[in-house]
Parts: C-alpha cells; structure tokens; sequence
C-alpha cells in the first residue's frame, strides 16, 4: 500500500529518494517522509499530504546534498490518520535507528505494552514505531543490526516490506519483506531498495526479487542476501529489466490513466506477439505445454481483476466447455472450496502482491491443487509462487484505476478460451478462425476508434455531471463490463454507481430509476440485444435517462445512443471497454478529482 525507497551510493541520496518518491506516489498519498544520515547525524523530515509537501518542507532543511544514504517512503495509511506524526519514518526512543515500513504488524499492540515495560516510548500510532523500537530492543540485546533485524522481524506478526537505516552506520541501508513487495537494484557504485522498479529505472535495470522471509543488507558497492530467519546467505538471480523510464511517464497526457487507455491497441499487439499466429491459423502458449487442460477452472481475484475473471468464465464455459467458478480472493481464501485434484486454480492479479489474491493462490496449493499465475509484473509474488505463469506484457500501469491492465487479462483470458477450447475438440474451427481474424485486426480499429470515443465521453460528462447515482446495465458477458464500469466510475470520480445484469433489474434495483438516476446500458447488437432493449424500457417508463454503449443499425430510442465500432462476437468487448473508461475519466477530470490518486485507494492492495 505505501511507496518505499531506499539508497546508498556516490549521488547525493535526498534527490535521489525525492525522485523516486515521485514515482512511487500511486502506491500512498496521505503522507510522506525521509531520513538520511549528514555529519554523523540522523535527520528526518516528514510532513502529512502529498510528495510535493514533503519537497517544501525540505526547503527549511538547508543542505541536504551531502547525504549519501538515505530511505524514503509515501504512504496510505492503516493504522493512525494521516498526519505528520504518523508519517514514516518512525525513529526508536534513543533516535539512532530510522524505519519505513509497508504492511501491518498485527501484534503491534501487545509488543507496545511489553515495550513501554522496558522503557521505551511512542509519539505515534502506528505499528511501525512498535517495529522499530522492537529492532532496537533486539540491537540492545545482541550488539548487531542483522541479529536485530532477525529478531525483531520473527517477532512481528503481519506483513512488511521495510527499509531501515542507523545513525551510526552510514552507508549501509537494509531491507526485508514478507508478503509486501520490496525490489533490490544493483547499480554502478550504487545500490537501490524499492517497492516498485519505476522508482529506481532512471539508474539501473538490473534487479533482483526479494522472496517472502529475505532480508539484504547493502552498501554502495555491496550488497548480501539473507534469510531472516537465520540469516544464512541465500543466492538470487539478477533479472534485467526490458521496459524504460519512459514506460512508467505521462508521454504528454494529462493523466497516466488517459495515457494508459489510449496505449491499449499496443498492449493488445504486444500480448499476441508470439502467441497468435493468424496465417497459420495457431495459438501458442508454451507456458502451458506441460499443463493439461483442467477439468474444472476456479478463478480468484479482486476488483477489476475479478471482472476480467468473470468474463473470462463466459468464453471459456462457451469455447471449452469448461466449468468455471470466480471467487472474488477474499472470500476463497476464508471459505473451504471444493477442488478437485485435476482442477486449477486461475490466480488472476495485475501486480502480482495483492495479499487477498495471494492467499487464496496459497489455500489453493495447501489443497493439492496447481496454480497458474496470470499477472503483469516480473518477478511479482504471485509470479515465483504459482506453478506456472503467464505475463500479460502490458508494462507499467501508474495510475490507481487499472485500465490496460484489464485489456491484456481479457486477450490472455481469450487465448486460453481458445487454447483449452480447442485442445478439447469443443471449439468449431470457424469460430476459431473469426476469433484468430478479430484479435489480429482488433489493434487497429481500436485506434482508429479512441479518438473519437473520448470526445462522445467529453459531451457526456459535461451533461451527466449533477448525476449523485448510475445503474449500469449489461447481458452475458458484458453483465460484467457494467461491473467494472460502475467501479470505475465511482472510484475517481466519487459517483456513486451499481452495476447489475439487465435481467436483475426487476429484482430490486427499479425502484431507483427516476429522472435524476441515469442508466449506462451496454446494448451491442447480439442475441441478447431484445432482451436489452426491453429492460431499457422498463427505465423509461420510469422516467429515467439512459446512455446506451450500442452499435449503428440497432435502433434503440435512448436519450444518448453511443455508438461504437461493430467487430465479431465478444471481441466486442475490446471496444466498449475504454469507452466505459473514458466515460469515467472525462467525469472524474471535469469534477476536479484527482483521476491518478483517487482518495483512500492505492494501486497495490498488500494489506487485508
């Protein structure tokens, strides 16, 4: 949930942390901090609200560009509100040690009375000023920041990622993780600790994955690798990684998440290339030649990734006749589910950390079931715990509103339909065809389409604005592209939205339409096309408004018809999909919202 930056190395360290800092601000925005060491001396500067602050505050500092070392963090708050005095880093009763921390010492109260016994005091609440005081406990007892690290993090009950300094060893930073994501980079005369590439990119690209239980201990030149438990030596391989600073900008969009819905025809190119052969008519995914079809899929995931997860069930069921269930994670993970032992578990997540997910992915193999990971980042927990992965390629998503991360599961989610659909016999080779046809011109006509699809947005921004409310209303498979319609809209522009299949609407929902609750119907031209246009009555009849995401020749007599490019069967989607994104951003952006940094969100949820 929080952003976290470590460094040591021959470049003055506050602009460094500063910058990086900039670059992890999607990860936590209530708060921000720093430490480094200056003339034998700990400084820390902190502030409540954004980076930004933390960037005046450091004005009043003077000096600051002799500091060598140094550890940053930006946070989203879970245990004290966000202000100053909750801000990390937190520093121990005497001041000589300075910690930022990602996740939740569950124990933290229980080891703050044990603590406060022994004379040690607390300015704030949170857990992490327990955390540090209890390192420097240790430190008392064993006279050596890894033996105290050791202990201490074997005592902490919860999830950390934590990056520590000690007045009194300059130069050297450590850092440890257990199920909240924290990467090593190995520079040139420097080394970087972080919760996320981006934040170190403009150095280096050369990293290594910190697993669950690892602690580093790093210097400008050196760097080793331990176990926390025992601190035994533990050897890692260095990763390179392929994409560039430029990736993780803006590229001239006012927003990241504008920038990362038109980059969606090149994530839909970039997740085919090698996967998807149109003359020869083939699907490759050789990260499933060892892995049989399944006799049952159960897919688990969270928020949008749990959308992507349940129109994957509608294609897959359809093409491969395969029974699938989706379970948002943070309820497969508490339940006792059934699974068989040819079944597999479909663990669905962008990042790679979110915990829910990541728990569910562990009840799963307790069970005997295997795990396929599907997920964007490298290297990500989920990754390295699944029996096997599959990347989705889309590169860096900055803003908190996933947008082509969605895109690349539904293209993936699509090529194991076809995949499984067609190693079963169950997929008729013409659908396969259109299917393989519709994916290899989709690129294009989604950017021949986006253009003109947000300026329909604008329009209808500006006249929905005054909208408190929105029902969102789909059939099939786009039952859950009005799900994620609703979420988008109501997390960056704060409208609250509900999204329900069409044919629900009777049951409850009715009873809202009036002429200030408008509707966002999904109506393409398809089968369930009658069936749509019929639940849109029952909206008018009541006096509401309707916006209908539709195709030309459908004819449907709505306030505001949308009309979109009409491509094969679900492919569809594809097209819809960021027209419900734009629809959300143009609103979100006209209300003055903060559209990359909704409130109260981040963009990796490592925390129950």
């Amino acid at each position: 949930m929080c952003g976290i930056i470590g460094y040591s190395g021959h470049r003055p360290a506050v602009p460094v942390c500063m910058e990086g800092l900039k670059r992890l601000e999607y990860r936590g925005y209530d708060s921000a901090g720093l430490a480094f060491v200056q003339g034998r001396e700990l400084h820390v500067v902190k502030t409540a609200g954004r980076v930004a602050d933390l960037d005046k505050a450091l004005l009043a500092e003077g000096n600051v560009l002799s500091a060598t070392t140094a550890i940053a963090h930006t946070r989203w708050a879970t245990h004290g509100v966000p202000n100053t005095v909750n801000a990390h880093p937190h520093l121990d009763t005497g001041g000589k040690i300075a910690l930022n921390h990602n996740g939740i010492m569950e124990n933290f109260q229980a080891v703050r009375e044990e603590l406060r016994g022994l004379g040690y005091t607390f300015v704030s609440e949170t857990d992490t000023e327990v955390l540090v005081n209890l390192i420097s406990h240790g430190l008392d007892q064993t006279g050596s920041m890894l033996k105290a690290l050791s202990y201490a993090l074997s005592r902490a009950e919860g999830t950390y990622a934590v990056v520590v300094i000690h007045r009194d060893h300059p130069g050297l930073v450590w850092g440890a993780r257990k199920a909240s994501p924290l990467v090593f980079g190995l520079g040139t005369g420097e080394n970087f600790l972080a919760s996320d590439v981006p934040a170190f990119l403009p150095y280096t690209k050369r990293v290594v994955f910190l697993d669950d239980g690892e602690l580093v201990q790093m210097n400008a030149s050196s760097y080793k690798i331990m176990r926390v438990s025992d601190l035994s030596s533990v050897d890692k391989p260095l990763q390179t990684i392929a994409w560039d600073l430029q990736s993780a900008q803006k590229g001239g969009n006012k927003h990241f998440m504008l920038k990362e819905i038109f980059e969606q025809p090149r994530v839909i190119t970039d997740c085919l290339t090698g996967r998807l052969d149109r003359a020869a008519g083939t699907i490759r995914l050789p990260e499933l030649d060892t892995l049989p079809v399944p006799e049952r899929l159960h897919i688990v995931a969270c928020g949008t990734s749990s959308h992507a997860g349940l129109w994957g069930k509608y294609l897959i069921e359809s093409w491969a006749r395969l029974p699938v269930s989706v379970d948002i994670a943070s309820e497969f993970r508490y339940r006792d589910p059934i699974i068989g032992k040819n079944d597999l578990v479909l663990a669905l997540s962008q990042s790679g950390e979110t915990l829910d997910t990541l728990e569910g992915l562990r009840v799963a193999r307790e069970k005997g079931a295997t795990v396929l990971g599907l997920c964007n980042v490298l290297g990500s927990t989920i990754a390295r715990e699944a029996d096997h992965v599959i990347y989705t390629q889309a590169g860096p998503e900055i803003s908190v509103a996933s947008t082509k991360a969605m895109c690349s599961q539904l293209v993936l989610l699509t090529l194991l339909a076809l995949s499984w659909g067609r190693a079963k016999g169950t997929l008729a080779e013409d659908t396969a065809s259109r299917a393989i046809a519709g994916l290899t011109e989709l690129p294009k006509v989604l950017e021949e389409a986006l253009p003109a699809m947000r300026r329909t947005a604008l329009d209808l921004s500006r006249r929905y604005a005054e909208a408190a409310s929105f029902l969102y209303l789909g059939r099939g498979p786009y039952f859950p592209l009005a799900l994620e319609g609703a979420l988008k809209l109501k997390e960056i522009s704060y409208i609250h939205a509900e999204g329900f299949a069409a044919g629900e609407m009777k049951h409850g929902p009715i009873a809202l339409i009036d002429p200030k609750f408008p509707t966002f119907a999904l109506a393409p031209d398809d089968g369930l096309l009658p069936k749509v246009k019929s639940n849109l009555l029952e909206v008018q009849a009541r006096g509401g408004r309707i916006i209908a995401l539709t195709h030309e020749g459908t004819d449907l007599h709505v306030d505001h018809p949308w009309y979109v490019p009409k491509i094969w069967g679900p492919l569809n989607t594809f097209v819809m999909l960021p027209a419900l994104q734009l629809f959300a951003y143009e609103m979100a952006d006209y209300l003055g919202k903060d559209v990359d940094q909704p409130r109260n969100l981040a963009k990796s949820v490592t925390v129950e």
